[in-house]
């Protein structure tokens, strides 16, 4: 029987060359720069930025940890919900692109001006900050598309921001049910204007799609 290759794995086919740029540049500088809870505090926007958008507990922070190589570049919570901040961290030297961690949503627990903050927040992000390339959103592979993840697709569709979609903890479900599930998300992408068609799946655990992250992110800033 033989092994699948990887892009059947992950969602996409790099070149070497393009997997091997991409791992250099991350295995350089990577560092947290600063949070902003207001778009007042926002960096200034002197180079691309790639932001990570996903439902609380959907495993950003590991990914990203996973995505730089580090073990506490991002900081994981057991508390849904706790980050309320675009948190921005640099990378390369000099200065390649930025990564931007949006604040988790679809808490259920969170008080109603908080989801309002929040909304407000991330929306205005989206549609003013003009060095924005591309949002990574991240689906659990466990649960597929829900409702709660529809919302922020819906605000990147409107505000004209190119999006990819990333399938998270693709190790935790069995072969056949992570196809099915990227199926059923080319699918539903393949609907929405401002949606990338090709979808990865990735395990920050397993290191599964890892590299073919780092390509996409590159490509997107590139």
């Amino acid at each position: 029987m033989t092994e699948p290759a990887p892009e059947e794995e992950t969602g996409q086919a790099f070149s070497p060359e393009a997997l091997e740029a991409a791992r250099k540049l991350f295995a350089g500088p990577v560092a947290f720069l600063k949070s902003a809870p207001a778009l007042k505090f926002l960096p200034d926007a002197e180079v691309p930025e790639v932001a990570f958008a996903g439902r609380s507990n959907v495993g950003k922070s590991s990914l990203l940890n996973a995505l730089a190589g580090r073990n506490a570049l991002a900081r994981t919570s057991n508390t849904p919900g706790r980050t309320q901040e675009l948190n921005f961290f640099d990378v390369g030297d000099p200065l390649a692109f930025r990564l931007v961690d949006m604040p988790g949503y679809g808490f259920a627990k969170a008080p109603k001006d908080m989801v309002r903050q929040w909304r407000y927040l991330v929306n205005d992000f989206l549609r003013g900050r003009q060095v924005l390339k591309r949002a990574l959103v991240l689906i659990d592979s466990r649960h597929g598309i829900k409702e709660v993840d529809r919302d922020i697709l819906d605000m990147l569709d409107q505000a004209a921001v190119s999006y990819r979609i990333v399938l998270t903890k693709a190790d935790k479900v069995k072969a056949t049910e992570l196809d099915a599930v990227r199926q059923r998300t080319e699918a539903e992408a393949r609907k929405r204007p401002a949606a990338h068609p090709d979808i990865l799946a990735t395990s920050s655990e397993k290191g599964m799609g890892i590299p073919e992250l780092r390509a996409a992110v590159v490509e997107a800033v590139g």
